[in-house]
Order: structure tokens, then sequence, then C-alpha cells
């Protein structure tokens, strides 16, 4: 006779039963435990994103201009009217008017910078100097910069007769529409030379303006044409390119540094076509 097993003992024919019992393990979720550790958390919080103006080296955003005048200068547009000349606007408004002429490098970081601070710039071009570079204005226009007239082929018109004047005004007037839908009603003479000629020309072309400057930078710093050595409202300012001073800081640069100074006079930026 077999003797009897003694109770909670496994038969021979039960070998699982000779050890001790072990909690069953989910291969899969100790493989997802661990690679979890494995993969680092995410931050909480993201750093926010730098503001435009300081991408752009400003230490503070340029203040919004006041909301235009209701009614511009009365500006005569049509002949025998001869066009105002002017290198300030008469305006109780803290604003200067920024301006550049068409030897502006062809520097799309410019393009970026005008949409992301809106500055209003007027840039006045010449199309012999322009040439191939009309797409780079195009996106100047489709950032919100003005295109305005400064002549077919950049001569000082002073001292040239009629219809050479004519020529060069009404011509580039007709390029920029053709090329932009842009009508222009300002005129920049090359080296801010003209005579009554100009004006006499300029009124045949629609113009209703011929635009100068009281300020101009350049590499070297801000120069003034007339008055004291300090920027005051309604004053239109010249921004040139580095090409007048080889080496010297870019259009970006510039442009950086006479919006401190406008910053720091208290004064902002304003659209010039708005108040002409």
């Amino acid at each position: 006779m077999l003797p009897l097993l003694a109770a909670g003992c496994a038969s021979p024919a039960d070998p699982v039963g000779l050890a001790d019992p072990v909690d069953p393990v989910d291969p899969v979720g100790r493989l997802g435990r661990e690679a979890a550790r494995r993969v680092p958390s995410e931050p909480s919080e993201r750093p926010p994103a730098p503001q435009p103006y300081r991408r752009w080296g400003l230490d503070a955003p340029l203040p919004a201009p006041p909301r235009p005048p209701a009614r511009p200068l009365d500006l005569a547009t049509r002949p025998p009217a001869l066009p105002a000349v002017m290198d300030h606007v008469a305006t109780a408004d803290r604003v200067v008017f920024l301006t550049y002429d068409d030897e502006a490098e062809r520097d799309p970081q410019f393009v970026d910078m005008v949409r992301e601070l809106r500055l209003p710039v007027s840039m006045f071009l010449t199309d012999s100097v322009v040439g191939p570079g009309y797409g780079h204005f195009a996106r100047l226009l489709s950032v919100g910069a003005d295109l305005q007239n400064h002549t077919l082929d950049h001569p000082a018109l002073r001292g040239l007769p009629y219809a050479g004047q004519r020529a060069e005004i009404c011509g580039q007037r007709d390029k920029l529409h053709a090329r932009f839908g842009v009508r222009p009603r300002l005129l920049r003479p090359p080296y801010g030379a003209y005579d009554t000629t100009t004006l006499r020309a300029a009124a045949d072309c629609g113009v209703s303006a011929v635009v100068l400057w009281r300020a101009a930078l350049t590499g070297t710093g801000l120069r003034f044409t007339h008055g004291g050595a300090a920027l005051r409202p309604g004053d239109i300012v010249l921004v040139t390119s580095d090409d007048d001073d080889l080496g010297g800081p870019g259009l970006r640069e510039r442009t950086t540094r006479m919006l401190r100074r406008i910053e720091g006079e208290g004064l902002t930026v304003g659209r010039l076509q708005d108040y002409l």
C-alpha cells in the first residue's frame, strides 16, 4: 500500500508544486516601464519667443504713430501749379519719415525688418539703378513700403532742358505703374538737384511734391542740411546704404541706429504719404 501524501504536497505528476508560487510578470508592461524611465521628461514651459523689436536690435517696441491727419497738406497735383519742395512736413505729430533711395542693398532680411517692425518706409527708385532688383522692391511693396519716383537714369536734373527732364520723370512714373500698378506722386531729384524747369516737368508728370531731406544717416552719423542738430517732428530723413562708405555698417544696422535715435528723442516713424 502506498503511503498517503501529506496535505498541501503536490504529487510527483505535479512538478510545479515543488517550488514556491511566484506572481506572474507581464513582459510587455515591464518593457513599457523601462522605456518610460529612459525617455527624458518634457520641460513644463517653453521659453518665450524673442520679441521682434529685440531681434532687430531695439530695446523697446517702436511706438505706434498717431492717427494720420484727416486733411493732409493741400498739395497741387495739376499744372500750371508747381509741386511743393520740402525736406520737412509741417505737423505737430511727433513723427519723422524714413526714406531710402534705390541704391539700398538687396538684403532680403531688410524686407523682414520692415514687415516685423511694420516700418512705413518710402523707397525712391531709379530704373537704371534698380535693374533686376525690381523683385526685391516688389517684396518691400508687399510688406507695406511705398515706392516713389527717382527718375529713369539718375541724372542731375538741374540745367537740363524741359524735354529731357520730363522724359526722366514721366518715364519712371510709367515704369513704376507698369511694373507695380502704382502711380507715384512724389519725386526725389537725384542728388537733390532741381530747378524751376524740374518743377514744371514734375507738375506735368502728376508729381505733387518734390521730396528732399533735412537729415541724412550715413556711415559716420546723422548729418543735418540746416537748422539744429536734433530731430524735429515732421523731419524727412534719408537713410543711405553702405555704397557711400565702403566697409561701413549695412542698411539694417543703419536703420536700427536711426530707430534708436528716433526713440531716444521721443519720436516715432510716420508714413510720409499719409501727410502729403
